[in-house]
């Protein structure tokens, strides 16, 4: 929901010159070492625009790409898997790409729903495109019998000056600011704002103090607990629990009233990202704490890392399962992880993580590790009838 149109009347459909078609992707590896541009023509070259784009969007908002999906990760997305089906579709006015759109499909779970994704060229905005394109995307949906579309747009924390008017989520905590030309478009189309996420930034290196202290203090807390840590892939012996985790995962995290299910996580699921990830590009170090008594995994938490954007490191899921929460596990995982990140990605000068408003307790632990608020994401919703 990128698509930024400001409050008035809207236009009733696109420019006449604007045609819209499926993207195809390129095969595995082919294109991956690759910069973002790729060639301007041959049977893909409307991927490389949708990639162009998209690190266009990422440097005018944020001024760096971050938060933009590498080309290799891209082209490791777009393929799917035989858990979510992922449609691209392009935009052009004659040669000129315009516009973007995308469908994601779950396959074994949330079946009856479907994201959407919405980005329109600056200079092609207010004249229809945005609206043609939302129309692409849920008519993609609708084929395929879902009912419910989730969207979601992120914003700058200097986008919110104090006194804005805002428009509160719904179900969730946390609000945005109702002249936001993207919660405009999303409230023009029948999307309601569930949830709001603050993307908060650590600046590194920790302070070493800092760490030690907060380490012994959750260390204090954690007798009953050993660290463990891996890279890219989880040890054959805790595969299984780190297959029950990732489950609890997807439903321990605050979703409001997004209409998202239970995931079912297995080993192969699991070996499965591991290696999207790997041929993605994308280097990960998880750290993890295991219960003494039973040998059961407690905790993990997952940093994720792109030589492409080396300054920039990812904070994923951090999980304490229900039953061993209260002795700092959270805590005691986060510090150890940050430790590796120093050994293993020496040019790591921040890291970045999303949090639901409402989880107020991860909140604590992020500030108290020196996060500090970056901007925010509106999670949207809208039921088809």
């Amino acid at each position: 929901m990128d698509q930024p149109v400001p409050t008035g009347p809207l236009p009733s459909r696109p420019h006449p010159d604007v045609v819209i078609a499926a993207v195809g992707v390129p095969p595995r590896g082919v294109y991956a070492g690759r910069d973002g541009s790729g060639p301007a023509a041959g049977p893909f070259a409307d991927f490389f625009a949708c990639q162009a784009m998209q690190e266009a969007h990422a440097m005018a908002v944020w001024g760096s790409l971050e938060r933009c999906p590498t080309l290799a990760e891209a082209l490791e997305y777009w393929h799917g898997n035989r858990y979510e089906e992922r449609q691209l579709f392009l935009a052009r006015a004659g040669l000129e790409a315009v516009g973007l759109c995308s469908v994601t499909l779950p396959l074994r779970e949330n079946r009856a729903t479907a994201g959407i994704d919405i980005l329109v060229d600056p200079r092609w905005r207010r004249r229809g495109v945005g609206r043609a394109l939302l129309d692409q995307a849920e008519a993609a949906a609708r084929k395929h019998g879902r009912t419910s579309l989730d969207g979601f747009h992120e914003l700058p924390l200097d986008a919110v000056p104090p006194g804005t008017r805002m428009v509160a989520a719904k179900s969730g905590a946390g609000a945005l600011p109702a002249d936001d030309p993207a919660t405009a478009f999303a409230l023009a189309h029948g999307y309601e704002l569930e949830q709001v996420e603050r993307s908060s930034r650590l600046t590194l290196p920790v302070p070493g103090q800092l760490l030690e202290r907060l380490e012994a203090d959750a260390c204090r807390h954690a007798g009953d607990y050993v660290l463990t840590a891996w890279d890219a892939y989880c040890p054959d012996g805790l595969l299984a629990g780190y297959a029950a985790l990732r489950v609890r995962m997807s439903t321990d995290a605050p979703t409001a009233g997004m209409d998202w299910e239970r995931e079912d996580w297995d080993a192969g699921r699991v070996r499965g990202d591991e290696q999207e990830l790997v041929r993605g590009g994308v280097e990960s170090s998880v750290a993890a704490a295991l219960h003494r008594a039973t040998g059961e995994l407690a905790a993990y938490t997952v940093l994720t890392w792109r030589a492409q954007v080396p300054e920039s490191v990812i904070q994923q899921d951090t999980l304490v399962a229900a039953e061993h929460r209260g002795h700092r596990l959270g805590m005691l995982v986060k510090t150890a992880n940050l430790r590796r990140v120093s050994e293993k990605w020496p040019a790591a000068r921040s890291v970045l993580t999303w949090n639901a408003s409402e989880n107020q307790h991860m909140l604590a632990i992020n500030t108290a590790l020196g996060f500090k608020p970056a901007g925010y994401e509106g999670e949207w919703q809208k039921r088809l009838g």
